[in-house]
C-alpha cells in the first residue's frame, strides 16, 4: 500500500507550477500551492486534507460524506472542506484527485486553470 503523502503528492505533481511548502509554525503542516496560493493543506501523513471546491460542492460533500467537514478558522463558509482520510480505499483517493484539482482550478491563475480543466475535459482513450 502506498504512503497517503505519496498518492497526494502523485496528484499534485500532475498539475502545472506546484510546489510543496511544509510549515514549521503548523509543526511542518504540508502545503501545496500554486504561484505562492494554497490549494491543499495536509497534516504530515496526509490523514487529514483541506481543499477548497465550490459552495455547492462544498456543502453537498459535507452533507453527504460523514469524513467531510466545514474546515475550520471561517474557511467552510469559502468553499474549503476538511477531509478525513480512509485507509486503503483507491475509489475515495479517485474522488480526491478531482478535489484536488478542482482545488487547483479555483486557486490557480486563469491561464493555468484552464489549461487543467480543458485537460480535464479531453476524452480519453482507451489503450
Amino acid at each position: 500500500m502506498v504512503a497517503n503523502m505519496s498518492r497526494l503528492q502523485q496528484i499534485v505533481d500532475e498539475l502545472p507550477e506546484t510546489q510543496r511548502v511544509d510549515i514549521e509554525e503548523w509543526g511542518g503542516h504540508p502545503t501545496f500551492r500554486v504561484r505562492g496560493k494554497n490549494f491543499v493543506f495536509a497534516d504530515p501523513e496526509a490523514t487529514g486534507l483541506t481543499v477548497k471546491l465550490t459552495k455547492d460542492e462544498a456543502a453537498a460533500v459535507v452533507a453527504t460524506d460523514p469524513a467531510a467537514r466545514p474546515a475550520a478558522y471561517g474557511l467552510g463558509r469559502h468553499g474549503w472542506v476538511a477531509l478525513t482520510v480512509p485507509d486503503g480505499d483507491d475509489e475515495w483517493w479517485h474522488q480526491l484527485r478531482e478535489w484536488v484539482r478542482t482545488s487547483y482550478t479555483l486557486v490557480a491563475p486563469k491561464t493555468l486553470a484552464r489549461a487543467v480543466l480543458a485537460e480535464d475535459a479531453a476524452p480519453t482513450t482507451g489503450g
